[in-house]
C-alpha cells in the first residue's frame, strides 16, 4: 500500500507518528512516506486523538470523518478519512 490510497469510499493515509514533538506538523519524506509530529504524549491514546484532530483540521473535514484503522499502539498508523477524495489529499500534501 502506498502512503495514500482510496478504498471503500474512504482515503487511507499511512503515517509515521512522532509523539512529544515541539509542535504539530506534517512532513513528506524523500521516499514518499508521511511523518506527523505531534506534541501529545503516546499515553492513554492521547497521540491517537491528537493525530485524528490534526488530520481533520489539515484536510478540512469533521473530526468524526477521521478514524484510526491500524496501528493503535504503533508509531506506524493508518487513518481513514471520509468526505474527501484521494486526489484532494494528494493535492494538499503536494502543497505542504
Amino acid at each position: 500500500m502506498t502512503a495514500v490510497e482510496e478504498k471503500d469510499g474512504r482515503v487511507l493515509l499511512r503515517v509515521r507518528v512522532q509523539p512529544r514533538a515541539s509542535r504539530n506538523a506534517l512532513f513528506r519524506e524523500p521516499d514518499g512516506r508521511i511523518r506527523v509530529a505531534l506534541m501529545a504524549p503516546p499515553v492513554e491514546g492521547a497521540a491517537n486523538k491528537a493525530l485524528a484532530e490534526f488530520i481533520a483540521k489539515l484536510f478540512g473535514v469533521p473530526r468524526g470523518a477521521v478514524v484510526l484503522v491500524a496501528g493503535e499502539r504503533s508509531r506506524d498508523k493508518t487513518v481513514a478519512i471520509s468526505g474527501i477524495t484521494r486526489q484532494e489529499v494528494v493535492s494538499k500534501l503536494e502543497r505542504l
